[in-house]
């Protein structure tokens, strides 16, 4: 568990620098009516993490309420969420301990799985929302930072052609 735990926090890392790229003004903006916000994927990233992984993860159904801005409106309400949500499921992950990734849970879906299997799940989740983040930062003109180091033109740069 503190394996997973050490790498869901360099997940995390990761997706906190492309949340920092947001413009303020633009939090509740969406490409689409109807469609998420970056307030929203804050919101979801934050309250799917707490209300349905770590619920499932001790035993119990999904509590998640949504992602809307009743939950954390504004700019620095919604990084505050994000981050107060994420403490509180470190920390009931921190107590499961290795043993217990061997534990069978029971997602929202009915389906029955290990808890190891829901928590990589968890992490493919976020990464699926920070690329909606990515994709709708570029639809507005907004540099965003390599998430690995260096961007695909350095990449190449440095490639061997």
């Amino acid at each position: 568990m503190n394996a997973f735990l050490a790498y869901f926090e360099n997940i995390r890392n990761r997706t906190r620098r492309v949340i920092a790229s947001i413009p303020p003004d633009q939090l509740e903006w969406t490409p689409t009516q109807g469609k998420f916000t970056f307030g929203d994927l804050i919101r979801h990233l934050a309250a799917t993490e707490r209300y349905m992984l770590a619920e499932n993860v001790q035993g119990r159904p999904s509590r998640y309420p949504g992602h809307g801005r009743e939950l954390a409106h504004g700019y620095q309400n919604a990084l505050g969420y994000l981050e107060e949500m994420h403490a509180e499921t470190v920390q009931i992950l921190g107590k499961v301990g290795d043993s217990g990734l061997e534990t069978r849970i029971i997602t929202p879906a009915g389906i029955s799985m290990t808890m190891w299997k829901w928590l990589r799940a968890m992490i493919e989740h976020e990464v699926h929302h920070r690329a909606q983040v990515y994709l709708m930062l570029g639809m507005l003109g907004v540099d965003t930072p390599p998430l690995y180091g260096l961007t695909s033109e350095e990449v190449r740069e440095r490639s061997a052609l």
